[in-house]
């Protein structure tokens, strides 16, 4: 299975969005919350190239993008294979 990072906020209807779809696919992700932990903002807008924005997120080190990304990964049927998945949803 892929290591997953997101990079969240609370009360951010994206963060939950993406959640739900990483949880709906039973998949473990390690969750960063950007407001309690402020350094841990400059870490994600490094490696984010600048993005300030939550959620972003990481699939085994690739920067995928927010959650309208991860959502057309989905779309695509291309989530499954960055997730390390050989069945489909």
């Amino acid at each position: 299975m892929a290591e997953i990072e997101i990079y969240t906020s609370p009360f951010c209807g994206y963060c939950f969005r993406a959640k739900a779809l990483l949880d709906g696919k039973g998949v473990a992700y390690r969750e960063i919350d950007v407001m309690f932990h402020p350094a841990k903002r400059k870490e994600m807008m490094d490696r984010a190239a600048g993005a300030r924005a939550v959620p972003q997120i990481f699939i085994d080190g690739l920067h995928v993008g927010g959650s309208d990304e991860l959502a057309a990964l989905e779309s695509a049927g291309r989530l499954d294979r960055l997730l390390d998945r050989s069945e489909g949803p």
